[in-house]
C-alpha cells in the first residue's frame, strides 16, 4: 500500500475532512477546471494562491512517514481504509489537476501527440533480452531493445542477442553513440522540424502541480530515513518505506513515459533553483518544515559532508548560479585553503599553473581535494532526489524514473553534473552498503548512459573537474584497504599496497567506479586531457603503485600451508580491472608521432613511481630468496607505453630509457616471476598448496597474458638490449639457480636446489632464454601477424571451436582499440590458417561441435613451439601441439620418426632492440653451450632431451642471426682480464664454434671420480703455467662475473656521491656451512663446439661416423640453403641443418668440420660408473619398465574392451546388425545354454535356478503419437497456431474403446481392442543373462554401495555387469528346448477342420500355475514389474474397477506394444526383411512365455471364447436369450490383432507351428470380411448395386469362395439387411469419397487394409519359431508375407495382377459364417446405424511418429515463448520450456503450477509421455530429457554459423536447426534408447 504520509487529509487547522465524499470525482474535476481557468486569466495570482492552499491540503507532509511506517500493526488493522485510501486520493488530485478537468487519459493522449522525441530510450532492468550490434556501435556499450533491433536492418552485421547484467537503455535515435544506419525505422524520420508546439494551456497546471508533487516526495523521502544503527542492518526499513512511496514514483514514471513535452516540463521543475529555494529552505513557519530540513540536515552529516554553510562565513560571495549548477565548491580552493573561494571560473585550474600545487604522494586531510570528498551542497529538486536515491541504496524505481528522463537533452546535461557532484558520496555508500552488488548494478546501469557519449563527457571534464573527482575517490576508496609491503626488507619497508584479502577486493566493490574510468578513457578528448594534467598522472601513478607487490607469496620450506588463501583472484581481477585495462585505454589513444608527449609524460612519472618504489622496499641489487609477487604495474605500464613509443609513436628508445643501474633493478622482479615460473611447474612450491599453481596458470591466461606476462618479457627483451650480456645470461642463470649445474665435472654440489628439481629446472632456464630470444610481439611484428601467430598456437594445441579461439586470443589490447576479435581481420586471418570441420554425430552419443584444425601448410610452415609453449596454461597441451604435429608428419609422409620441434624462422627485429641478440654472441652462453653440450654426450645426469633441443635451438638462433663483422677479429685489450677469455678468444659464435679447447680446470666434490684420476704432475706449479697457455680455460664462476660486471656498472656511476654508502651486495642470503670441500682438477677435453655437435650426431644416430657432410657430394646446397628435407626432422636433422648454416657462415667452419669428419672418431669412452648411481640408473629402468608392462596391459584392456563395446553396444545402428542371437542356433534338439555374465557358468536354466535376460521396462507414449497424415506437425510460434490431439494413434484407439464401452457388454469390449497405445510397456534387453540368485546378490552390493549412482536401486535399477547398460528388470527364460519349430514332424499333413478342433481343446484345458519353484515366484515378480512400469491409469480401462478382464487386456496388449514398437523401428514394413533389427537383443520369446504363464490362469468361458465364433455356425435361437443385458461386441468390431494375440497366448507353449498357421488362416477370413465391409461402407449406393449383380451371377462358380467380387458382393446384400447404408443424408456425403472404385483400386485398398496384420503376425512368427524375414518390395509386401505365413498354397504361382482374396481358406462354408457375422452386426446398426459406421471404418494406415517440426531460426521461437505467459499461472515463468512431443508450454522448476509435489515439466511426461518428456529450454536453447525419476541435459538442436552450441544464449549468436541432431533425437526418442545412449543422468525429486 501506498504510504500515507500526508494524506490525512487535514493537519492541525482543520480537524474535519474538507474533500466531499460521494461525487467526489466531479468536483475534483470541477474544481480543476475551475484553477485551470484562473491560472489561464493574464493576472492569475489568485488562482496561484488558491491552487497553493490545495495543494498544502492534499499533498501535506503533516503526518509524519516514520509514523506510518512503525504502526504497521494500526495499519493492517485498519484494512483498505487508513493510510493509502488518502494517500491515493491525493494521487488522485493530481492527476486531476494535471488534466485541468478533463479526463486524465485524454490528457496522456494529448501530450503524447506532442512527443518530439527522436530517442527510444527505453530503460530496462536486469534480466531483460537486448540486442548489441558491434557494426552499428560508436560507442562498445551500445544496445537495443529487441523492437529496435527487429526494425532495424542488421542483416550480415556482427550482432548479438544478450540478457542485460545490470539494467540499460535503448540507445536507438543517438547518433552519439551508434551509427545512423542501424537506427529503426521509427528513430529514422523523427525529427523536431515537424511536430508542432505544444500549446500553453496543456501543460500549465503540471508547472503549478508537479513541484509541489516533487517537494511532496522528498519530505517523505526525509522523514522516511533514519540512519541505521550500528550494529541492525537497516534494510528493512528503507525497503518499507520505498514500498510506500511506490504508487507515487511509479506516478513519476508515468508521466516521463508522455513523451518530449512532458519530459521537458519535469526538467524545468527538478533543476529550477528558485522553487526548491522556495519550497525546501526550512526558514518557513510550518514547524513540519522546519524538522524536515533538520533531518536532512543531519542525514548529510552522518554521511560525512558537510553542508558549506556550516563551514564557511557567509559573507562570502557563491559562484554565481550561472557558472554551473555545481556546488562542489571546495574545488575551487585550488591552493589548498578554503577562504578563497572567489575565483568562480572553474576552467583555468586545471592549467600548468595547478603543476606544482598537487604533486603529492600520500593523501593528507588538509589538501584541496577534502572537498571532493565531504562537501556538498544541493541547489535543486534533482540534486537533492539523487542524494535521497544514493542514500537508500539505489531502488529500482527511482533508477527507472531518474533514466526515462535522459532523452530530454538539457535534463542530461543537469544529471549528469549532479551525478559527478555526488560521485564521492556515491563511493561511501557503496562500501558501507550490505548489498553491493546490486548497488554495483544500479550505479552501472546510470553512469553507462551518461559517460558513453564523448560529448556530454568531455563537457563534464572541463566544467566539474570530473577525471580529477574520478582519481581522487578512487584513491581514497582503496587506501580505505591499504598494509605495509612485505616485499623485500620486511622491517624496514615504507612500501604500502592493498590487502587482497579485505572485501573491497575480494568482492570486487571497486568494480563500477573503475568501469566508469575505462569508459571515460575511452574518449579521445578526456583521454587527451588526462595525459596531459601532470598532476593526475602523479596521483594516478600513485595509485597504481598501491597494487604493485601484491598479494605476496612467500615459499614455505617446512610445513605444508594449513589454510590455502584464495585472494589471488582478487589479486588478479583488480590488476586487470584497476590497472591494466585504463592502461589499455590511455594507450588506444597513442598511436601517433603527435602524441609523443604523452608518452613522455607516462614514462617519466612511472619511473618516478619505481625509483619510489625501489627506495621504499629498500632494493640494492639481490632480490629477497623464496619470495614471489605476480603484480608489478607500474613495470607492466613502462613497458606498454614503452612499446607503443617505439611501434606507433617513432620515438628513440634511448631517450625514454633510465641509465644502466635502474635497468638493472628493473630487470629483477620481472626475472623472479620467470624463475618462480620453472620453480611452480617444477614442483617446488608445492607446499603452499594448489593456489600457487593456479595464480602461475592465471598470469599466462588468455584474459590476462597480454597484460602480464607479454609486458615483462618485453621489459626484460629491452633491459637485455641495453645491459651486459655476460651480465644478463649470468644473472638468468642464477635466478634459475643452475649455475652449479653447469660445471664439466659428471658431479658437483648444487647449494640452493635439490636434486630432483634442477633438470626441470635448467629445461626452465634455456626455454625462458629461447623465448626471450625469439619472441618478437612487441619487437617487429605487426597486429595481424601477432593475430596470426596467436591463432596457429592456439589451433596447434587442440582443434578449436570458434567462439573459444575468440576467448582464447588475447584480445588486442582491450576492446576499444579497435582490433575487436569477431571483426574483420579475425574472420579473414583464421579463414587462411584453418579449416572448419563440421559437427559429426558419433552414433552413441557424444555430439561435437563445428570445429576449426590448422591447415597443411600451417603445419609445415608455421608451426610455432615457442608461441605454444609461452601459451599454454596446461604443461600437457604442449604435449599435445607436439603429438599431432608427429602425426601430420606421419600421414603427409614428411617423417615418420619422433621429431623435434621445428625452428621457426622470426620476423625482424625492430632496429631499436637489434642489442637483443648480443646476447647470443657473448661468451658466458657459449661457455654454457659448451659445458652442456659436453655433458650430454658424456651421459651426465640430469640433462634431457629437452635440454640438448633448447641448446640446439640458441647455437642455431646465434647463426640465424650473426653478430655484426667486426667483432670478429675483436682482440680483448682493454680491461683486467676476466677469466672467461681463457675459454673463448672472441665472442662471435661463429668463430667461437670452431675454438678448440683442451684442458678444463673444474672444481669438483672430494669424492667425485675426476679427482682420483688427477695426475700428480698437474699440481705442480710450473706444469700449471705451461698448460695456462697452452689452453686451459680456468674455473668458470658465473656467480664472480655477475657481482664483477654489477660492482663496474655501479662504479661507472659513482660521482653521484650516494653510491659510496650503498652497502656491498647483500650475502646475508648466501647459504651458510654444509658446502662440502671442493679441490680442483684438470680435465683433458680437446674439443670444440663443432667437435662436439659431430660425435652427438654419430650418438644420436646409433652409428660411428654417421655424419658426412653434404656439400661434399652436391655443391649447390652451399648456393641454396632453404631446403625442405632439413625443416622437420628430429635431433640428428636440427644438428645437421646447424653444421651446414656453420659452414656457411665460414669458409674456416667449413674446413674444419671436414677434417673433422676425416679423422675416424674413436668411440666415446663409456663412462665408469659408481655403484650408487647403477642403483638409481637400475632403479629408472625397472621404472620405466613397469610402467611399460602397465602401458602394454592398459592398451591390450582398452581394446579388448573396444571390441567388446563394438559387439554389444551399437545401440544407435540398428540397420547394420549381425543378429547375434541369444541362444546357440545349432538345429539339434538341445537345451538351451546361457553364460551368467556374474558368476560366468554356462548352463541351462532351470526350474530351481532359473536365468534370467537383463532387461529394461519402460512405459511409452511413442505408437500413441502416430498420426495418419504425412506431414509432421510444426511447433507453434505464433498465438494462431495450436496443435490439437485429435488425429493421433492413441486418441482415435481411445475414441474406439469408450464408443464399445457405451453399446455393448464390458467384458467382451475390453477383449475386442489392444491397449498401450499410451503407457504401454516396452520391454529390451542387451542380450546379456545372469543367473537370477546372482542377480539378487549384485543388487545388495550395489544397494551398500555408497557411490551416487545415476539410477535408484531400491526402485530396481541397475546397470547390466557386462556392458554398464541401463536396466531395471529381469526376465526369466523358460526352461526347454531352444528350436522350437523341430520338436514336431515336419508338413503335417492334417486337415484345417483338425487343426480347429486341437486349437480349441487345447485352449480349453485350464492352465494351472506350475508348482512353487523358484522359476514361477521370478516369473510373478516380473509380472508384477511390468504392471508397475506404467501408471494405473494406463491399465484400468473397466468400468468396474480390479476386474480380471483389466489383467487379461493389459497382458495381451504388452505383446502388441512390443511387435507395434518394433515393427516402427524396421520403418513401419517388413520389406527389409533379415533377421530382427534387434535380432541379438530381442526377448520376445521370453516376454510370450511370462505373458502366456499368466494368461492361462484365466479361462475364456466357452460360450464367449470368439475361437468359436470364428470357426461354427451357431444355431439362430441362441441369439435370443441376451436381450435383457447389454449385447457382446459383433466380431466384426473385434480387431483382429488382439484376437491372434488372444489365440497363441491361451495356447500351452511351446507352440506348434501347425497351430499357430491355423490360427492365422481363421482370423485372415475375418479380417479380410471386415475389409469387405469397410469398403462397402465406403463406396455409393450406385457402385453398391452395380456389384451386386455382377457377383451374383459368379456365386455358383467353383472358386466363388475365393473372388473378392462375389464375396463382396454376398457382405453388401447381408449388410443391407439391416440400417447401415441407409440414411445417407447430405452430410455423409461429405465423408465418403466420391472417387470411382475400379479393380485395382479396390484390390489395392483390401491389402492396405491386411497389412498391418500381417506385419504383425509375420514378427511373431519370426520371434517364435525363428524363421528369417524374407526381404521384397514394398509393391509386393503382401504376397511376400502371406507366403510366409501359410496363407497361399504352396503350389500357388503368383500371377502378374496379384489377388489377395487367393490367400482365404474357409473353415466352414463362406457363404453361412458370413451371413452369421454380418446378421449379428445388422441387430445392432438395426439401433444404431451411425456409430455402427464409426465402428466399421477403421483407419489402419498410421504413419510413423515424428517430434514436432521446428523452425529453421532459433528466434523465432525465442521471441515468441520468453514473453509468453504461462496457461495455468498466467505469469511469464522463469525458465519456459516446451514439449517437442505435443508443443504444450510449460513453466520448468516453476513452483507456481506444482500440484502434489509435482513440477509441471515433470506432471507433463507423465501425462504427455508416461514418464518420459523432452523438452526445449526457451532461455538455453538445450533440450532436457526426462526419464521417469531422472533427467539429464541432451545437448541443443540449434548450432550458430560455426556450428556450436550457444547453452544459456550465452554468446547471443543467431541459431540454425541442426537437422542431423534433430534427426538422432527423434532416433532415440522413438527406439527408446535415451538411457543408453546418454551417459549423465541424475535425479530431479520432482523439481522440473
Amino acid at each position: 500500500m501506498a504510504a500515507a504520509a500526508a494524506a490525512a487529509v487535514g493537519g492541525p487547522q482543520s480537524p474535519q475532512p474538507e474533500l466531499p465524499a460521494p461525487g467526489a470525482a466531479l468536483d475534483k474535476a470541477a474544481t480543476a477546471a475551475h484553477l485551470k481557468a484562473a491560472l489561464s486569466r493574464p493576472d492569475n495570482r489568485a488562482g496561484a494562491e488558491e491552487l497553493q492552499a490545495l495543494l498544502e491540503r492534499v499533498l501535506s507532509a503533516e503526518r509524519p512517514l516514520a509514523a506510518a511506517a512503525d504502526s504497521e500493526e494500526a495499519a493492517a488493522a485498519g484494512g483498505g481504509g487508513g493510510p493509502g485510501a488518502a494517500e491515493e486520493e491525493a494521487l488522485e488530485w493530481c492527476k486531476c489537476l494535471l488534466a485541468g478537468g478533463g479526463g486524465y487519459e485524454e490528457f496522456c493522449a494529448a501530450v503524447r501527440a506532442y512527443d518530439p522525441a527522436a530517442l527510444c530510450g527505453l530503460v530496462w532492468t536486469a534480466n531483460f533480452v537486448a540486442y548489441r550490434c558491434r557494426t552499428c556501435g560508436i560507442s562498445p556499450c551500445m544496445s537495443l531493445c529487441a523492437e529496435c533491433f527487429h526494425q532495424g536492418d542488421h542483416t550480415g552485421h556482427d550482432f548479438n542477442m544478450f540478457r542485460s547484467q545490470a539494467g540499460g537503455a535503448c540507445d536507438c535515435g543517438d547518433s552519439n553513440v551508434m551509427r545512423e544506419s542501424g537506427f529503426c525505422r521509427r528513430h529514422q524520420i523523427k525529427s523536431s522540424s515537424n511536430i508542432p508546439c505544444v500549446p500553453k494551456d496543456l501543460l500549465m497546471m503540471s508547472e503549478f502541480v508537479l513541484p509541489r508533487f516533487i517537494f511532496c516526495l522528498i519530505q517523505y523521502l526525509r522523514e522516511g530515513y533514519n540512519e541505521p544503527a550500528a550494529d541492525v542492518p537497516s534494510e528493512k526499513d528503507l525497503n518499507k518505506v520505498l514500498q510506500l512511496l511506490e504508487p507515487q514514483i511509479s506516478f513519476l514514471e508515468d508521466l516521463t513515459k508522455m513523451g518530449g513535452a512532458m519530459r521537458s516540463v519535469l526538467t524545468q521543475v527538478l533543476t529550477n533553483q528558485q522553487n526548491y529555494k522556495d519550497l525546501t529552505s526550512g526558514l518557513g513557519e510550518k514547524a513540519c518544515a522546519k524538522k524536515s530540513h533538520e533531518k536532512y540536515l543531519i542525514a548529510l552529516k552522518s554521511s560525512g559532508l558537510t553542508y558549506p554553510e556550516d563551514k564557511l562565513v557567509y559573507s562570502i560571495q557563491e559562484p554565481s548560479a550561472g557558472t554551473s549548477t555545481l556546488g562542489v565548491q571546495g574545488f575551487a580552493g585550488a591552493t589548498g585553503t578554503l577562504g578563497q573561494l572567489d575565483s568562480s571560473d572553474e576552467e583555468d585550474q586545471d592549467g600548468s599553473q595547478g603543476l606544482g600545487k598537487r604533486k603529492r604522494v600520500k593523501l593528507s586531510s588538509s589538501t584541496k581535494d577534502q572537498s571532493i570528498m565531504d562537501v556538498l551542497k544541493h541547489k535543486s529538486f534533482l540534486e537533492e532526489l539523487l542524494f535521497w536515491t544514493i542514500k537508500y541504496e539505489f531502488p529500482q524505481k527511482m533508477v527507472t524514473f531518474l533514466l526515462n528522463m535522459l532523452p530530454d537533452q538539457e535534463y542530461k546535461v543537469a544529471f549528469t553534473k549532479t551525478f559527478v557532484q555526488h560521485y564521492a558520496f556515491i563511493m561511501k555508500t557503496l562500501k558501507k552498503s550490505h548489498e553491493s552488488d546490486t548497488m554495483s548494478n544500479r550505479i552501472v546501469h546510470i553512469s553507462v548512459q551518461l559517460f558513453s557519449n564523448e560529448e556530454l563527457a568531455r563537457q563534464v571534464t572541463e566544467e566539474c573537474q570530473l577525471l580529477d573527482i574520478m582519481v581522487t575517490v578512487l584513491l581514497y576508496m582503496m587506501e580505505s584497504c591499504l598494509i605495509k609491503s612485505e616485499l623485500q626488507d620486511e622491517e624496514n619497508s615504507l612500501h604500502v599496497v592493498v590487502n587482497c584479502g579485505e572485501a573491497l577486493l575480494k568482492n570486487n566493490t571497486y568494480w563500477p567506479l573503475v568501469s566508469d574510468f575505462i569508459n571515460i578513457l575511452s574518449h579521445q578528448s578526456v583521454a587527451k586531457r588526462f595525459l596531459e594534467d601532470h598532476g593526475l598522472l602523479v596521483t594516478w601513478m600513485n595509485f597504481v603503485s598501491f597494487f604493485q607487490g601484491m598479494n605476496l607469496n612467500k615459499r614455505e620450506l617446512n610445513e605444508h600451508v594449513e589454510f590455502e588463501s584464495q585472494t589471488y583472484y582478487a589479486a588478479f581481477a583488480a590488476e586487470l580491472e584497476a590497472c591494466a585495462q585504463p592502461m589499455w585505454g590511455l594507450l588506444s589513444h597513442c598511436k601517433v608521432r603527435e602524441t609523443q608527449e604523452y608518452t613522455r609524460n607516462v614514462v617519466r612519472y612511472c619511473l618516478e613511481a619505481l625509483q619510489d618504489w625501489f627506495d621504499a622496499i629498500n632494493f640494492v641489487d639481490e632480490p629477497a630468496p623464496n619470495q614471489v609477487t605476480f603484480h608489478l604495474p607500474l613495470h607492466r605500464y613502462y613497458a606498454m607505453f614503452l612499446s607503443k613509443a617505439v611501434k606507433c609513436q617513432e620515438l628513440d628508445l634511448d631517450s625514454v630509457l633510465p641509465d644502466q643501474e635502474m635497468l638493472m633493478k628493473l630487470m629483477i622482479h620481472p626475472l623472479q616471476i620467470q624463475a618462480s615460473l620453472a620453480e611452480i611447474h617444477s614442483n617446488m612450491w608445492v607446499r603452499n598448496g594448489l593456489q600457487i599453481k593456479g595464480q602461475a596458470m592465471t598470469y599466462v591466461q588468455s584474459h590476462f597474458c597480454n597484460s602480464m606476462i607479454d609486458p615483462d618479457i618485453y621489459l626484460l627483451q629491452v633491459c637485455a638490449s641495453r645491459l651486459d650480456p655476460d651480465y644478463f645470461i649470468s644473472s638468468v642463470f642464477e635466478r634459475f639457480k643452475v649455475v652449479d649445474l653447469l660445471t664439466m665435472a659428471s658431479q658437483h654440489q648444487n647449494t640452493v636446489l635439490d636434486a630432483e628439481h634442477e633438470r626441470s629446472m635448467l629445461e626452465g632456464a634455456l626455454t625462458f632464454l629461447v623465448i626471450l630470444l625469439s619472441l618478437r610481439l612487441h619487437l617487429g611484428m605487426s597486429d595481424d601477424e601477432i593475430l596470426r601467430a596467436e591463432m596457429v598456437a592456439q589451433l596447434c594445441m587442440n582443434d578449436r571451436t570458434h567462439s573459444s579461439l575468440l576467448d582464447l586470443i588475447p584480445e588486442n589490447p582491450n576492446p576499444k582499440s579497435g582490433i575487436i576479435p569477431g571483426s574483420y581481420s579475425f574472420e579473414s586471418v583464421l579463414s587462411t590458417v584453418a579449416d572448419f570441420k563440421a559437427p559429426v554425430f558419433e552414433p552413441g552419443g557424444s555430439m561435437q561441435q563445428g570445429m576449426y584444425t590448422p591447415k597443411a601448410e600451417v603445419w609445415d610452415q608455421e608451426f610455432d613451439p615457442v608461441m605454444v609453449i609461452l601459451r599454454t596454461v596446461y604443461r600437457r597441451d604442449v604435449q599435445s601441439a607436439m603429438d599431432r604435429y608427429t602425426a601430420f608428419l606421419k600421414q603427409s609422409g614428411k617423417f615418420s620418426g619422433n621429431p623435434w620441434p621445428p625452428y621457426k624462422k622470426r620476423t625482424p627485429l625492430h632496429p631499436s632492440y637489434k642489442g637483443l641478440m648480443r646476447l647470443l654472441h657473448c661468451k658466458t652462453l657459449h661457455i654454457v653451450l659448451f659445458t652442456l653440450l659436453y655433458k650430454i654426450l658424456m651421459d651426465h645426469q640430469n640433462l634431457s632431451e629437452h635440454v640438448l633441443c633448447m641448446v640446439l635451438y640458441l647455437i642455431e638462433l646465434g647463426l640465424e642471426n650473426a653478430a655484426d663483422e667486426e667483432s670478429e677479429e675483436e682482440v680483448s685489450v682493454c680491461g683486467p682480464e676476466r677469466c672467461h677469455d681463457s675459454w673463448f678468444p672472441g665472442s662471435n659464435l661463429v668463430s667461437n664454434m670452431r675454438h678448440f679447447i683442451n684442458y678444463v680446470r673444474v672444481r669438483v666434490p672430494d669424492t667425485a671420480p675426476e679427482v682420483k684420476r688427477d695426475s700428480p704432475a698437474s699440481t705442480s706449479s710450473d706444469g700449471l703455467g705451461s698448460l695456462q697457455n697452452s689452453g686451459t680455460a680456468q674455473v668458470f664462476s658465473l656467480v664472480a662475473e655477475r657481482r664483477k660486471k654489477f660492482q663496474e656498472i655501479i662504479n661507472r656511476s659513482s660521482n653521484e656521491a650516494n653510491q659510496a654508502v650503498r652497502p656491498k651486495t647483500s650475502s646475508k642470503w648466501s647459504v651458510p656451512g654444509s658446502a662440502p670441500q671442493l679441490t680442483t682438477a684438470i680435465l683433458e677435453i680437446k674439443e670444440s663446439i663443432l667437435s662436439l655437435l659431430i660425435k652427438l650426431h654419430h650418438k644420436l644416430s646409433g652409428k660411428q661416423n654417421s655424419y658426412y657432410p653434404p656439400w661434399l657430394d652436391d655443391i649447390e646446397i652451399l648456393i641454396q640453403p632453404e631446403i625442405p628435407k632439413y625443416s622437420h626432422g628430429d635431433g640428428i636433422t636440427a644438428v645437421e641443418r646447424i653444421l651446414l648454416k656453420a659452414s656457411l657462415q665460414s669458409r674456416m667452419n667449413k674446413r674444419i668440420i671436414e677434417e673433422i669428419c676425416r679423422k675416424v672418431t674413436p668411440p666415446v669412452p663409456p663412462k665408469k660408473i659408481t655403484a650408487a648411481e647403477k642403483k638409481t640408473l637400475d632403479k629408472e629402468e625397472r621404472r620405466q619398465k613397469a610402467r611399460e608392462r602397465q602401458q602394454k596391459l592398459l592398451a591390450e584392456f582398452a581394446s579388448r574392451q573396444k571390441s567388446f563395446m563394438e559387439t554389444a553396444m551399437d545401440v544407435d545402428s540398428p540397420e547394420n546388425d549381425t543378429p547375434m542371437e541369444i541362444t546357440t542356433a545349432e538345429p539339434q534338439v538341445s537345451e538351451a545354454v546361457y553364460d551368467c555374465v556374474i558368476c560366468g557358468q554356462s548352463g541351462p536354466s532351470s526350474e530351481d535356478r532359473p536365468t534370467g535376460l537383463v532387461v529394461l521396462l519402460q512405459a511409452s507414449s511413442v505408437l500413441g503419437q502416430c498420426r495418419d497424415n504425412v506431414e509432421p506437425k510444426k511447433l507453434p510460434i505464433t498465438e494462431e497456431e495450436q496443435i490439437y490431439p485429435w488425429d493421433t494413434c492413441a486418441a482415435v484407439h481411445d475414441v474406439r474403446l469408450s464408443l464399445l464401452q457405451r453399446y455393448f457388454k464390458d467384458s467382451s469390449c475390453l477383449l475386442a481392442v489392444s491397449i498401450g497405445w499410451e503407457g504401454g510397456v516396452y520391454v529390451q534387453t542387451c542380450g546379456h543373462t545372469l543367473h537370477i540368485d546372482c542377480h539378487k546378490s549384485y543388487m545388495e552390493s550395489l544397494r551398500n554401495d555408497q557411490v551416487l549412482q545415476g539410477f535408484s536401486v531400491d526402485k530396481g535399477e541397475f546397470t547390466c555387469p557386462l556392458c554398464r547398460q541401463f536396466a531395471n528388470s529381469v526376465l526369466p527364460c523358460y526352461p526347454g528346448s531352444n528350436v522350437e519349430n523341430n520338436l514336431w514332424p515336419r508338413p503335417s499333413n492334417k486337415s484345417i477342420q483338425d487343426l480347429i478342433k486341437e486349437v480349441e481343446e487345447l485352449q480349453g484345458r485350464p492352465g494351472a500355475f506350475p508348482s512353487e519353484t523358484n522359476l514361477s515366484k521370478e516369473m510373478e515378480s516380473v509380472m508384477k514389474d511390468i504392471k508397475n512400469t506404467t501408471q494405473k491409469k494406463y491399465r484400468d480401462y473397466s468400468k468396474t474397477p480390479g476386474s480380471p478382464d483389466n489383467d487379461f487386456l493389459f497382458m495381451y496388449s504388452v505383446a502388441r506394444t512390443n511387435l507395434e514398437l518394433e515393427l516402427i523401428h524396421r520403418g513401419g514394413n517388413l520389406c527389409s526383411g533379415g533377421a530382427s533389427t534387434a535380432g541379438k537383443r530381442s526377448c520376445l520369446n521370453q516376454l510370450f512365455h511370462v505373458l502366456a504363464l499368466h494368461m492361462r490362469l484365466y479361462s475364456i468361458d466357452s460360450e464367449y471364447n470368439p475361437w468359436r465364433k470364428l470357426t461354427q455356425l451357431e444355431e439362430m435361437n441362441s441369439q435370443l436369450g441376451n436381450e435383457e443385458q447389454q449385447p457382446e461386441v459383433p466380431i466384426l468390431y473385434h480387431d483382429v490383432t488382439s484376437l491372434l494375440l488372444i489365440q497363441i497366448l491361451m495356447m500351452p507353449q511351446p507352440l506348434h507351428k501347425d497351430h499357430f498357421t491355423c490360427i492365422v488362416k481363421v482370423l485372415f477370413t475375418l479380417l479380410y470380411t471386415q475389409a469387405l465391409a469397410a469398403l462397402s461402407v465406403k463406396c455409393s449406393e450406385e457402385d453398391r448395386s452395380a456389384w451386386k449383380d455382377t457377383g451374383a451371377v459368379k456365386k455358383n462358380t467353383c472358386d466363388a469362395e475365393k473372388s473378392y467380387k462375389v464375396l463382396l458382393n454376398f457382405v453388401i446384400s447381408e449388410l443391407s439387411k439391416g440400417k447401415l447404408y441407409h440414411e445417407e443424408g447430405s452430410q455423409e456425403c461429405a465423408m465418403v469419397s466420391p472417387i470411382a472404385w475400379s479393380p485395382e483400386s479396390m484390390e489395392k485398398y483390401l491389402q492396405d487394409f491386411c497389412l498391418p496384420f500381417l506385419r504383425i503376425t509375420s514378427l511373431l512368427q519370426h520371434h517364435l519359431f525363428g524363421e528369417d524375414l524374407p526381404s521384397c518390395q514394398e509393391e509386393e509386401e503382401f504376397s511376400v508375407l502371406s507366403n510366409c505365413l501359410g496363407l497361399l498354397p504352396t503350389f500357388y504361382q503368383t500371377e502378374h495382377p496379384f489377388i489377395s482374396a487367393s490367400c482365404l481358406d474357409w473353415p466352414v462354408p463362406a457363404f453361412d459364417i458370413i451371413s452369421q457375422w454380418c446378421s449379428e452386426m445388422n441387430s445392432f446398426t438395426e439401433r444404431h446405424a451411425e456409430q455402427g459406421k464409426a465402428l466399421l471404418i477403421q483407419e489402419p494406415k498410421w504413419k510413423l511418429p515424428h517430434l514436432l517440426q521446428l523452425p529453421e531460426n532459433y528466434n523465432t521461437i525465442f521471441q515468441y515463448y520468453h514473453r509468453k505467459t504461462c496457461s495455468v499461472c498466467t505469469k511469464v515463468p522463469k525458465d519456459p520450456a516446451v514439449c517437442l512431443v505435443c508443443g504444450t508450454f510449460v513453466c520448468l522448476k516453476g513452483l507456481c503450477c506444482k500440484q502434489q509435489s509435482y513440477c509441471e515439466c515433470v506432471l507433463h511426461s507423465q501425462n504427455c509421455g508416461a514418464g518420459t518428456g523432452i523438452f526445449l529450454l526457451i532461455n538455453a536453447s538445450v533440450i532436457i530429457i526426462i526419464r521417469g525419476h531422472r533427467f539429464c541435459l541432451w545437448g541443443s538442436v540449434y548450432l550458430d554459423a560455426h556450428g556450436e552450441e550457444d547453452r544459456d544464449l550465452r554468446r547471443g549468436k543467431p541459431l540454425y536447426i541442426c537437422k542431423e541432431r534433430y534427426k538422432v533425437l527423434e532416433q532415440q526418442w522413438i527406439s527408446h534408447t535415451f538411457d543408453h545412449i546418454n551417459k549423465r543422468w541424475g535425479p530431479h525429486y520432482n523439481g522440473l
